[in-house]
């Protein structure tokens, strides 16, 4: 019987231990996830203007953004929309603008404790977004997956909410105020490529020939009959796997 309460004292111990650690780990993704849930209001809610001439109400666009964490693979998303193109399509455009988030989920994978469960690692991969996995793969340890929790519970809210009220301005704002914010959103992409393109010589000639096959391909008439949406991820997997057999990313450059 003494046993007994021993084991059940320090079971009681080791659960409060638990408790607080998983708190204290959820509270520290809070925190470096405010700044990111920020920034990811003011891009969502450019988005959210192009999410409205694609035809979106705004629960349907809370629950994209919900769903799709990425405005590159909503932008793709909501061109194909606009292009009136086959859910298969979609999918193909979606997988191919969002298919980095495989390789940020297996560099993830490898900072959990192994004891880690296997629902745990699927929910935190659900939340993956570049600026999320940024935090957490610099975290110094193991990942605890409520930090992961902590940072989505912030960040992701923010992101829908800002689609949703994006697509609500658009239906209050008038035409030409809409047609000026939705230029932000190429904004945010040319600001994701000059310093990168700057930086390195190799990135600035794929970009330069990326936009070079974009009006060359918009130019042939062998290629009208297959949506914007279409075109561009057959050039996106062209390019980057010429890229990539040309151009290898060395060990010294990836370090």
């Amino acid at each position: 019987m003494k046993v007994s309460r021993q084991s059940a004292c320090a079971a009681a111990v080791k659960g409060g231990y638990q408790v607080d650690q998983n708190k204290n780990a959820f509270q520290n993704g809070v925190r470096d996830g405010l700044p990111i849930a920020m920034g990811y209001f003011a891009v969502a809610f450019s988005l959210g203007i192009v999410a409205k001439k694609a035809g979106l109400d705004p629960l349907q666009g809370f629950i994209s953004s919900f769903l799709n964490h990425a405005s590159a693979g909503e932008y793709a998303e909501f061109t194909v929309i606009l292009a009136d193109a086959p859910y298969l399509e979609m999918a193909f455009v979606i997988l191919i603008t969002n298919m980095r988030y495989l390789l940020m989920s297996c560099a993830l994978s490898q900072k959990f404790h192994p004891d880690t469960s296997g629902l745990h690692r699927f929910l935190v991969g659900f939340g993956i977004t570049d600026e999320i996995f940024g935090i957490s793969i610099g975290r110094p340890g193991d990942l605890h997956p409520y930090y992961n929790y902590g940072a989505m519970a912030i960040a992701l809210p923010g992101w829908s909410m800002g689609t949703a009220l994006g697509i609500v301005a658009g239906n209050i704002l008038p035409a030409s105020v809409v047609s000026a914010l939705s230029v932000a959103l190429y904004g945010m992409f040319v600001a994701i490529i000059i310093p990168a393109a700057r930086k390195n010589k190799i990135v600035g000639g794929v970009v330069a020939l990326s936009f070079a096959a974009s009006f060359a391909v918009s130019k042939i008439a062998l290629f009208d009959q297959m949506s914007d949406s279409m075109k561009i991820s057959l050039l996106t997997v062209l390019i980057a796997g010429l890229a990539a057999a040309f151009f290898p990313v060395g060990e010294e450059d990836a370090a």
